[in-house]
């Protein structure tokens, strides 16, 4: 995960939150954590690159509609990049000042 854009890791992040992570979908739920829009010339190049990547599979879902699954690659990253957060978020130990 080390690799990816912040942008990509919230995707895994709201793709692995996700029942049925389809494009729509996907962009609804970033749009909210993000309070931003999102364009779709940012979202699906980036979707496109994590399937290239071994992140997500792109499967059809019907004509329209493609959903975005992430694959085994995605619960190891994100397990991986907490333990790294909850390394570095850690407060040092304190010292109390000598009398």
């Amino acid at each position: 995960m080390k690799e990816l854009s912040a942008f990509q890791r919230d995707l895994l992040f709201v793709i692995d939150g996700m029942d049925e992570p389809y494009g729509l979908g996907i962009k609804a739920e970033l749009e909210a954590y993000r309070e931003t829009t999102i364009n779709p010339g940012q979202l699906y190049p980036n979707l496109n690159s994590l399937v290239e990547q071994g992140y997500l599979s792109k499967q059809r879902k019907d004509d329209r509609t493609n959903l975005y699954l992430p694959t085994d690659r995605v619960a190891a990253a994100i397990a991986d990049r907490r333990r790294w957060e909850a390394e570095q978020c850690t407060e040092p130990a304190t010292t109390t000042p000598s009398p």
